[in-house]
C-alpha cells in the first residue's frame, strides 16, 4: 500500500484529502505545517506528498518543496502542491521550486485521484 503524505493547514481540506485518498486504496499522514512536512517525509519516507503552498511558521509549502529536493536522502520524493494560488507566476513559482505537479483548490476528488495515481504508479 502506498502512503501519501498531507501538509495542509487547513483542517477540514486536510480531512477531505485523507477522506479521498483513503477510498482510493492509500495509507495517508498529515501535518499541518511545513517544518512538520519536513520531519514527516525524513522520518516516514512517503511515497508522494501533498503540500499546501500557504502555511503557517516559517516554511512555506515551497521552501518545504526546495528543502527536499537539496536533499540527498528524500530529494526524489513526488511533490504535488495543492494550493488556492492559480495565477501563472504562483504555478512556475511551484514548478521551479521543485513540484512535480500543482493543483489548485478548489478541486475536483476525481482529479485528486487521478494525478495522485499518476504520481504515485507510474507508468513507463
Amino acid at each position: 500500500m502506498s502512503t501519501v503524505a498531507i501538509a495542509e493547514d487547513d483542517r477540514d481540506i486536510r480531512e477531505l484529502v485523507e477522506l479521498i485518498l483513503g477510498e482510493e486504496g492509500y495509507a495517508t499522514v498529515a501535518v499541518p505545517d511545513g517544518h512538520s512536512a519536513l520531519e514527516m517525509c525524513r522520518r516516514e519516507r512517503p511515497d508522494l506528498l501533498l503540500l499546501d503552498v500557504s502555511m503557517p511558521g516559517e516554511l512555506s509549502g515551497l521552501e518545504v518543496c526546495r528543502r527536499i529536493r537539496s536533499d540527498e536522502q528524500i530529494g526524489g520524493l513526488p511533490i504535488m502542491l495543492l494550493t488556492a494560488r492559480a495565477r501563472d507566476q504562483d504555478i512556475n513559482a511551484g514548478y521551479a521550486a521543485g513540484a512535480d505537479d500543482y493543483l489548485v483548490k478548489p478541486f475536483n476528488p476525481l482529479e485528486l485521484s487521478r494525478r495522485v495515481r499518476a504520481l504515485v504508479e507510474p507508468t513507463d
